[in-house]
């Protein structure tokens, strides 16, 4: 019998209200474990008239993403006698290789789906033209037992709850961007333009207690920042306290009503570590409690916990 897995996962889309079409597209896949990274992406196509096959981009950058992603989880956990390579040598390759890999790759995929699908009516085009129609953003992460890495390109949130149960979203851009304009696939050079997130799993309890990937349309959704990070920590709360397969029941209805709000199609991919901290050191002969801020195993839970995120919409507090 398979270990039980030590990550549960949520996956969601849908589209926005008066959209023809959902431009998204996101993936979820693996177990988390060092023959199975945990892999998750989303994307957000364009959609505009200039961007006419952004559907078709941001599934090749989520299906690319994957691929790359598998890449980069073998070369963190090789297999048989083959030495795993350092830190700091997969930091390098995180940080620099992988974006360039990664964007190359998706430049020849909708070079060639654009060869085998246009008309030869179709008036010629410059190649940066026909990259263009295609363009999207990427939100994607890699879990393996030793290291948790991300990528972004353009807009959309990575938010993490560390095991302490503190928010952050670790590659949320140094400016926000203006309007609609973002980064994007089909950007000139765009490789030079992904921001990357990189941390060590020091042990199989300290990695994050919640990854979530999300496009923009979540967090437009929400009259400040301030109200999509309370979104994502009650996400956290609710999945401690009912378990993943309650809040997977829940989340279209969420997301629908995201959606209303910023009108534009919405998704959320997130993982909920499952996996239990080690045993607690006994408490001393005097009571005292346990060091290095063992859980007491007689502490009683919190009963007022704060609201579940029941309506993604509420108020700013």
């Amino acid at each position: 019998m398979p270990p039980a897995a030590l990550w549960a996962t949520l996956r969601e889309s849908v589209q926005g209200v008066n959209k023809p079409r959902n431009q998204d597209y996101c993936e979820v896949a693996g177990r988390g474990t060092a023959e199975e990274p945990l892999i998750m992406a989303v994307a957000d196509g364009h959609g505009s008239a200039a961007h006419a096959r952004s559907h078709l981009g941001s599934r090749f950058a989520v299906d690319l993403f994957v691929e790359e992603a598998r890449r980069f989880g073998a070369l963190a956990q090789p297999r048989g006698d083959e030495r795993p390579p350092s830190l700091a040598w997969l930091m390098h390759y995180a940080e620099h290789a992988f974006p360039r890999q990664l964007v190359s790759a998706w430049r020849d995929k909708v070079l060639g789906n654009w060869a085998r699908t246009s008309s030869h009516e179709e008036p010629g085009l410059t190649e940066e033209h026909k990259v263009l129609l295609y363009g999207s953003t990427l939100v994607g992460a890699v879990l393996t037992p030793r290291v948790f890495a991300a990528w972004q390109l353009g807009d959309g949130e990575l938010t993490v709850v560390d095991d302490a149960g503190r928010v952050s979203v670790p590659l949320a851009p140094a400016e926000a961007d203006l309007g609609d304009e973002t980064e994007s696939l089909c950007t000139p050079e765009a490789w030079l333009r992904v921001r990357t997130h990189w941390a060590p799993v020091t042990a199989p309890w300290r990695a994050p207690r919640l990854v979530a990937l999300s496009t923009d349309g979540l967090s437009k959704s929400f009259a400040s920042d301030r109200g999509f990070l309370q979104f994502m920590a009650g996400l956290d709360d609710r999945l401690s306290a009912e378990g993943a397969q309650t809040v997977r029941a829940v989340l279209p209805q969420w997301l629908a009503r995201a959606s209303q709000h910023s009108g534009d199609d919405t998704t959320l991919v997130a993982a909920w570590h499952q996996g239990a901290p080690p045993a607690p050191e006994p408490v001393t002969a005097h009571g005292a409690p346990a060091p290095d801020g063992a859980p007491d195993p007689d502490a009683v839970p919190p009963t007022d916990h704060p609201a579940p995120p029941t309506d993604p919409h509420g108020r700013d507090e």
